[in-house]
């Protein structure tokens, strides 16, 4: 078991420990392992999507704080991420993944439910919105991916993932952050491992072949309530994003561009994240 794995399970053996349920449930012949944790508020559960090569753990400092106000919370670890196993799916990598999270939400989730995604997890709960929004009562994007972005910009974007040395390693860790950890910088080399899986690898070949990106219409025909969180520090994805995302978002939207954040405020901030998502979710009636 090397370090990153010890780690992983660390974190869960925590969770569980602290009243965390840790199950894998079968999807579309993928097993899908997740968290769930029964909340004491009066709020639809939420759904915790991640981005690309993370995985549920890296919400795991909100779950808590979203309980004091949701009924459930609930965090799965997409195929080939976290302790869910390797699957891609053939030619079309990126469209299975989001099937398995659709069959997720039907057969896991079963409610509308405030869906929360960060980054590539961003642009998958979009399309969920624009395709199932029975299945949505409200959405929170945290810095997500899916804008149509230059070509160039675009393989930058993907380029960044393909990490090879300590030092880039190092560089990488940083973009993520308003101000990287030193626990993080100290084990970026090992944290690349969760960019070099074959899934991982398999989705930013995807993307870089196709130029994947949401369609404008899908965004700006969003009916629920949405929030759109972007963070001050952002370093990973483009100022393109945010622009591309503020031109195509429907007039209702909140758009909130918060000082403090970088990419992934879940890790660094999460408890002023989870104070802007119940902030909203009051505002929205849920």
């Amino acid at each position: 078991m090397d370090l990153m794995d010890g780690m992983q399970k660390a974190v869960r053996r925590v969770l569980v420990a602290r009243g965390v349920e840790s199950s894998t449930a079968e999807v579309g012949g993928q097993a899908v392992h997740y968290y769930s944790l029964n909340g004491q508020g009066s709020g639809p559960p939420v759904l915790l999507v991640h981005g690309l090569g993370g995985s549920a753990n890296g919400f795991s400092r909100t779950f808590f704080g979203l309980a004091k106000r949701f009924s459930r919370v609930v965090a799965p670890d997409l195929p080939g991420h976290g302790f869910s196993t390797e699957y891609c799916g053939g030619q079309v990598c990126v469209r299975n993944q989001f099937e398995v999270l659709r069959g997720f939400v039907e057969q896991v989730v079963r409610a509308p439910g405030f869906v929360v995604g960060n980054s590539l997890g961003g642009a998958m709960s979009v399309n969920l919105a624009a395709e199932h929004p029975e299945w949505v009562r409200a959405l929170a994007l945290v810095a997500p991916a899916g804008a149509e972005l230059p070509a160039e910009e675009n393989q930058a974007l993907l380029d960044a993932f393909a990490v090879k040395s300590p030092a880039e390693a190092r560089a990488f860790t940083r973009r993520l952050f308003h101000q990287a950890p030193l626990p993080a910088l100290l084990l970026a080399n090992e944290l690349r491992r969760f960019y070099d899986t074959p899934t991982v690898k398999a989705l930013t070949a995807e993307v870089m072949q196709t130029r994947l990106s949401l369609s404008p219409e899908a965004v700006r025909g969003l009916m629920m309530p949405v929030l759109f969180i972007w963070g001050g520090s952002e370093r990973l994805l483009p100022s393109r994003s945010l622009a591309w995302f503020k031109s195509h978002l429907p007039a209702h939207a909140q758009v909130r561009v918060v000082e403090g954040f970088g990419h992934v405020p879940q890790m660094e901030r999460p408890d002023a994240l989870v104070s802007h998502l119940v902030r909203f979710a009051d505002a929205s009636g849920l």
